[in-house]
């Protein structure tokens, strides 16, 4: 897509009447809108979870059957330490402050991943044009999997309800070893160019790189050997980047979400940014508190993507001012009671593209 796409410009806003809506229950709460001490507890909860695993993994070196158990849940604890921890830092909503933010954001670069390029991706791309096949990267797995209408059909895409699997466990690998390489290099994220870097941006994609590579590759190969380490690397990285799949993918393509497109010649779209937020996001398992816990709130899709810079801690409290305002406006809320619903309306929508 060569024009970016423009939102309508509408008078009054819908999410001009939503701020007001949720400005009034913080006001009227005298709460902040960043997190408190239960997402602090869960942070610390969950890097202790992260240090205790690696140390005795690499330094105490179990017996093989609980050292893929403690695979398994290294990559558990991974993944939710990026929903929690990382996603929240990134939006700028961890804490008040920017240097906690800064340090629960960069959390990622420990991990493998390049903040860097995340912010580009998911804060400036992908939270302005959800779900537009040529912009929105989070939706473009070709030609793998067809996720849009819009993008090409092979014949093997007709068997993607059954292999996808397979495609999001590899996710963090290909993440942390081909797809922030491939966008510093090509200096683009799908079509669309990145973000200029200065000098500090540079040193720090790299030198992240190698801390997390030393981390978790070089000192366990020294400790516990080559294959002990592939072999457990593969779990983690497998199991974490399967959660970190599911758990976006539930988010924004199912079969009740809208993939709109922008008029070709304006490239002005349809709605307004709101709206066009809410038709292209679903939510799930949001009554569910031990989901809630470990996804860090990103089950309520839809408020974060309307708020991203408020905490999820607050998600359960603000969905009723927006559930109640979609309602007046005949505007369709999109969730799925329970997460094994969500599921199978994601493998229903991959089926239906794979087909279609």
């Amino acid at each position: 897509m060569n024009i970016t796409p423009k939102f309508a410009q509408l008078k009054p806003s819908f999410h001009t009447e939503l701020k007001k809506r949720i400005a009034d229950y913080f006001e009227t709460t005298g709460k902040s809108t960043a997190g408190n001490y239960k997402l602090w507890t869960k942070a610390i909860i969950l890097i202790t979870a992260l240090i205790g695993l690696y140390i005795h993994l690499v330094f105490f070196t179990p017996s093989a059957v609980w050292a893929i158990l403690e695979s398994v849940l290294l990559g558990v604890t991974v993944a939710s330490i990026g929903f929690n921890i990382m996603h929240d830092g990134a939006h700028g909503s961890f804490s008040k402050s920017p240097v906690l933010n800064k340090m629960a954001a960069v959390t990622l670069g420990f991990l493998g991943g390049s903040h860097f390029m995340w912010n580009v991706k998911h804060n400036i791309i992908h939270h302005a044009y959800t779900n537009i096949d040529g912009v929105d990267d989070d939706i473009d797995a070709k030609p793998f999997l067809r996720m849009a209408s819009t993008q090409k059909k092979y014949k093997f895409h007709r068997f993607q309800h059954w292999y996808f699997w397979f495609f999001y466990c590899w996710l963090y690998i290909y993440w942390i070893f081909f797809a922030d390489y491939k966008k510093y290099f090509s200096r683009k994220i799908g079509d669309m160019p990145l973000k200029k870097m200065d000098a500090k941006d540079h040193f720090y994609f790299w030198a992240y790189k190698f801390i997390s590579y030393a981390i978790f590759i070089v000192t366990p190969m020294i400790m516990v050997g080559v294959i002990d380490t592939i072999i457990g690397y593969l779990i983690m990285t497998l199991v974490a980047g399967f959660i970190l799949s599911i758990v976006f993918q539930l988010a924004h393509t199912v079969e009740h979400t809208q993939f709109p497109m922008p008029d070709e010649a304006s490239g002005k779209m349809e709605d307004e940014w709101a709206i066009h937020q809410i038709k292209t996001t679903a939510n799930f398992a949001t009554r569910n508190r031990m989901v809630s816990w470990f996804v860090g709130g990103l089950n309520f899709q839809i408020e974060h993507h309307l708020f991203p810079k408020i905490s999820h801690i607050h998600y359960p409290q603000i969905s009723k001012i927006i559930r109640q305002a979609c309602k007046e406006y005949n505007i369709n809320y999109v969730e799925y009671p329970r997460m094994y619903q969500a599921i199978w309306s994601h493998v229903s929508f991959l089926k239906y593209m794979g087909r279609a």
